[in-house]
């Protein structure tokens, strides 16, 4: 090992969320690394390696050589995203299986490189990011929500086959529009509705470090506008 700093890694950490969640564990003491399919031109200022995270060999080296570095992962967020937006009946079979394995497959592949040396270090956290789409099916979300519906049905089995290994598996169900900059060309609402990235965050941060007497598995968290 050549770091000191304990290690955080995000899934899926693309402008918005995924930064934030950098920036928040990088204050919080650890070294965090973002892993994208696509690595952007321009990082703002975090630490980014480009991994398909459906390919369990790039994966595995990836984290293999962080861990080799740091020791086993404190922190891990599967905050990968898929969205198509369609109706049924419009929808192919392809938007379906790429749905599926950009979220469900990818958080399979990341929880079986990251689980098992975190089981034998001192435990952490993985948190996976949900979405309403993960309890309610909209009639046009069909290949999204099916999607995140197995997501967090995964999530469920891997909290409950590793909490008593000192793994904390959360869901977070992200009830509301994610202020960014593609979300506010997007759609019409007004930020002050919108989710804030460093709000998540810093949840986020407070999942990672609740004692382990008071253990949340699932949590949504939403904008006070919002209605549900």
């Amino acid at each position: 090992m050549t770091e000191d700093r304990p290690l955080a890694i995000v899934a899926g950490a693309g402008p918005g969320l995924g930064h934030a969640l950098l920036r928040r564990f990088e204050q919080g003491g650890f070294r965090s690394v973002g892993f994208v399919r696509t690595k952007p031109a321009n990082g703002e200022g975090v630490e980014i390696a480009q991994v398909d995270l459906t390919d369990p060999d790039e994966v595995n080296h990836a984290v293999g050589a962080l861990v080799t570095e740091n020791g086993p992962p404190g922190i891990v967020v599967h905050n990968t995203a898929h969205l198509v937006i369609r109706p049924f009946a419009d929808t192919t079979l392809a938007e379906f299986e790429e749905s599926w394995r950009a979220m469900v497959l990818s958080a399979a592949v990341l929880a079986q490189s990251v689980v098992p040396s975190m089981v034998g270090g001192s435990g952490g956290t993985f948190i996976v990011s949900g979405a309403t789409a993960s309890l309610r099916g909209g009639a046009n979300f069909a290949a999204f929500a099916s999607a995140k519906f197995a997501l967090r049905g995964l999530t469920q089995s891997l909290a409950r086959a590793y909490q008593s290994d000192g793994i904390h598996v959360v869901h977070t169900i992200l009830d509301g529009i994610i202020d960014t900059e593609k979300s506010r060309n997007l759609h019409t609402l007004d930020p002050d509705r919108m989710m804030k990235p460093g709000d998540i965050a810093e949840a986020y941060w407070q999942l990672a470090h609740q004692p382990h007497s008071t253990w949340s598995h699932e949590i949504d968290l939403r904008p006070r506008s919002e209605s549900f």
